[in-house]
């Protein structure tokens, strides 16, 4: 029987984003011990990745107390699947088909490893260490390149029978609309992630010959149309305006189904919200269920946006049944 002074105390926590990877040893009360990253976009071989996520992952354990000291490996990741371990089919992910990330990493490190999608992650974040703690029915909306999310019911998050649920992303809002990267047309990340909001704003300024700000700017971005809309740029807050309205729509008919006592805004573009909260609010309002109007909490959350997922995937770490090849 292992002694009390040989239980372990730390995970590891990774988070891979579309643009880095960023790997950190965590405690049992949430300290991050140590943390850095590389950029993802370097391997775009999967094989090539795992081995740089590895040997990054054993040079820090080395550095940081020893491979003995870390119980087990949590991973976000955009379209993993937490019951498989699987990434499958991520669309801004350079990796295609049926990726068997946490077995490839558990067969290099020889420890347990959990993978689940990123909005499950935040999830995880929030409950554990920010605005969802001490609540037992929320939804945490992950508004970045991608448009995910995960609600939790009766303090368990919510999975689905085969691992997926929560894409709220990809529920029609416009029927025939927009073609998101997934392959359908018409999907709330269309219009309400980073890509959509580009292209409503090139779209508003086709059709007009007002002057605007977003007009010099060499590249348009989610950050660069909220720093125009700072400046009063009626162009870019009218982007902002119908990117919120459209998102209010889709979490009408969310909290419609779920009745969450509270919804809670992660990821990059919620740091825009000054500009889109008011006409988010107003859609959500007009549209869902007239008994729990006025019921939910709409909140932007407080944690730092990349603790968040490595904090979430330490959580994650500490659900998965520990293991090791080399006790």
């Amino acid at each position: 029987m292992r002694g009390e002074d040989e239980i372990k105390s730390r995970v590891v926590g990774v988070d891979i984003s579309i643009s880095d990877t960023t790997y950190a040893i965590v405690d049992i009360r949430g300290n991050i011990i140590a943390e850095d990253s590389f950029p993802t976009t370097d391997y775009p071989n999967v094989s090539d990745f795992v081995t740089k996520l590895s040997e990054s992952i054993l040079q820090q354990m080395e550095e940081n107390g020893g491979y003995e000291t870390i119980r087990s490996i949590g991973i976000s990741c955009p379209s993993a699947n937490f019951l498989t371990g699987c990434v499958i089919n991520a669309p801004n992910l350079p990796w295609k088909g049926n990726i068997p990330l946490a077995a490839m990493l558990r067969d290099r490190l020889g420890l347990a490893v959990g993978v689940a999608n990123d909005g499950h992650v935040s999830a995880f974040g929030e409950y554990a260490y920010g605005s969802a703690h001490g609540m037992k029915d929320f939804i945490v909306i992950s508004l970045g390149v991608g448009l995910g999310s995960c609600f939790f019911s009766d303090g368990r998050e919510h999975q689905g029978h085969g691992g997926f649920a929560g894409e709220l992303g990809h529920a029609c809002v416009h029927e025939f609309g927009r073609k998101c990267a997934c392959g359908k047309e018409g999907c709330l990340e269309a219009y309400c992630a980073a890509n959509g909001i580009v292209l409503t704003a090139r779209e508003l300024l086709a059709a007009t010959d007002a002057p605007s700000l977003l007009r010099d700017k060499e590249r348009l971005s989610p950050r660069i149309i909220a720093e125009c809309c700072a400046q009063g740029d009626a162009i870019a807050l009218e982007v902002y305006r119908k990117m919120g309205s459209t998102l209010g729509l889709g979490l009408a008919n969310y909290a419609s189904l779920l009745n969450p006592q509270a919804i809670i805004l992660t990821g990059g573009i919620s740091h825009a919200a000054e500009w889109f909260l008011e006409s988010m609010r107003e859609s959500f309002d007009r549209n869902v269920f007239q008994n729990i109007r006025d019921k939910v909490l709409i909140l932007v959350s407080k944690l730092n946006d990349h603790e968040r997922e490595v904090l979430g995937a330490s959580a994650l770490a500490w659900e998965i049944p520990e293991y090791s090849l080399f006790r």
